[in-house]
């Protein structure tokens, strides 16, 4: 079992980029480019909130480091480099050798060198802790309060297949291995949209990503930029895996599903053809689901254009039947 410095040199210390420097000293030194602001996240992922103890630790790597760039896709930052804090009930080579794998991969593909961070021991299960930062050009941050009356509203990639996987994981869902089978990698393998969010910077008005569920983080922009919209169902990219699902179901995990990591944003209908050609250079799918009112409140419109009752709610860390 290696000491604290020994894991630290053998999982996470690889060489820094130009400019940079990385894991080794008191704090960790990075560029900026010129005419940019910082774009930062932080995340915690915690053991039986976030994550079951039995997940692949390849798999988690990858998805502690994903859900915080799809933070830095969300504002069309482009990755500098993250910081990754750790509390570890045990140092295991077993765990710790396909969990910094998972990480480094992600990080390679989109140029996020691992600059520092802090390690410890724990008696309470796993802990982790990431933070990103990232660059955009000043005046091109994709923000939660500029979308506008007239937009449309465009969802990427699917949606439903996270949380379908989560309920299964958990019991909420009998058992269904094919299914399970089918879903499980929407869940435990995310991808960040950074490449999409890029792309959008300059382009699109508003975006979020889709974390706590589509209705919910939607709700975000229109509250921020005080506004409202209609989505429509029938129009939602719902993932083919979840075809033959009771509906009730199958609408509560499209509509307030999370752990969905992609990206909802607003731009103008005079660009919806600059959008699907940023799509396409991403190689993401991009849906247009609805559009921005200028009343508030949101609506969910069935296949006749009547709102639907009883939408479902988003993840909320702290629900109300928790609360004292």
């Amino acid at each position: 079992m290696p000491s604290e410095f020994e894991l630290i040199a053998r999982y996470f210390s690889r060489p820094a980029g130009p400019g940079q420097l990385g894991v080794g000293d008191d704090c960790a030194l990075f560029p900026v480019p010129s005419g940019s602001h910082v774009a930062t996240s932080t995340d915690l992922l915690v053991e039986g909130r976030h994550f079951y103890p039995d997940v692949d630790p390849a798999a988690l790597g990858h998805k502690s480091l994903a859900v915080n760039l799809s933070d830095l896709a969300a504002m069309g930052a482009r990755p500098l480099g993250c910081v990754l804090g750790l509390a570890l009930p045990r140092a295991d080579d077993a765990w710790l050798a396909p969990f910094s794998q998972g990480w480094h991969a992600l990080a390679d593909t989109w140029q996020c060198p691992l600059i520092g961070g802090d390690t410890t021991g724990s008696a309470l299960g796993l802990t982790i802790s990431v933070t990103v930062f990232g660059a955009v050009q000043a005046g091109q941050a994709l923000r939660r309060d500029a979308a506008m009356p007239g937009d449309d509203i465009w969802v990427s990639g699917e949606l439903g297949a996270a949380d379908v996987a989560y309920r299964l994981l958990d019991g909420q869902l009998a058992a269904d291995p094919v299914r399970l089978a089918a879903t499980r990698r929407a869940l435990e393998w995310p991808q960040p949209r950074v490449g999409l969010g890029l792309a959008l910077a300059g382009l699109a008005h508003a975006a979020i990503d889709i974390s706590d569920g589509l209705l919910q983080d939607l709700g975000h922009i229109l509250a921020a930029s005080k506004v409202g919209a209609q989505v429509r169902y029938a129009d939602l990219p719902v993932a083919a895996s979840l075809e033959g699902l009771d509906e009730g179901v199958r609408r509560r995990a499209v509509l307030g599903g999370g752990d969905v990591y992609e990206l909802c944003f607003t731009a103008a209908p005079s660009d919806r053809e600059r959008v699907q050609q940023a799509a396409h250079g991403a190689g993401v799918r991009v849906t247009r689901v609805g559009s921005v009112q200028a009343d508030s409140g949101l609506a969910v419109l069935d296949a006749a254009g009547r709102p639907m009752a009883e939408l479902p709610a988003g993840f909320d860390h702290f629900p109300a039947s928790a609360r004292p």
